[in-house]
């Protein structure tokens, strides 16, 4: 019985994790970072874009929304898999290690999209336009993007 409430569980969350993500494909939800928002139009500006750069840029985080829904939906899942495993006392050390890994290649496949992502977004910049970028600071590269941690580590804890 407490595996199948787990198994339930796992498909709630799974199922909201996606309905989120087709929220925010769509338009709606809250602002996460990639040169979209109010809080990014000033930074638009600071780099004089073009009508078209705009566009464009607003095209690639379409793409990348879209490409990356289904590795997002399984980042979800795989952290709330963790953190069961963590509240389980029944659960061994190795089926621990063994998620935790799962957990960071998911990660690690994430990050690669969004250096894909970032690199996309330079190459239409001039160099003027990159100069400027580098003096914006880290944080304002115009693709930070927001990570959701609870607690200690990824799982919640």
């Amino acid at each position: 019985m407490k595996k199948a409430m787990v198994a339930l569980g796992m498909v709630v969350v799974m199922l909201l994790g996606v309905s989120y993500i087709y929220a925010q494909e769509q338009g709606g939800g809250t602002s996460h970072g990639w040169m979209h928002g109010q809080e990014h139009r000033g930074q638009w500006n600071k780099l004089s874009l073009t009508p078209e750069q705009k566009a464009k840029f607003q095209e690639l985080r379409r793409k990348f929304i879209k490409e990356t829904a289904q590795l997002r939906g399984e980042l979800v899942t795989k952290r709330l898999e963790l953190k069961l495993l963590w509240t389980d006392p029944k659960a061994n050390s190795q089926a621990i290690l063994a998620k935790e890994r799962e957990l960071r290649d998911l990660q690690n496949r994430m990050r690669d999209k969004i250096i894909q992502h970032k690199l996309e977004f330079r190459n239409s910049l001039t160099p003027e336009q990159i100069e400027k970028l580098g003096m914006m600071g880290r944080r304002h590269y115009g693709f930070h993007h927001h990570h959701h941690h609870q607690g200690m580590g990824h799982s919640g804890m």
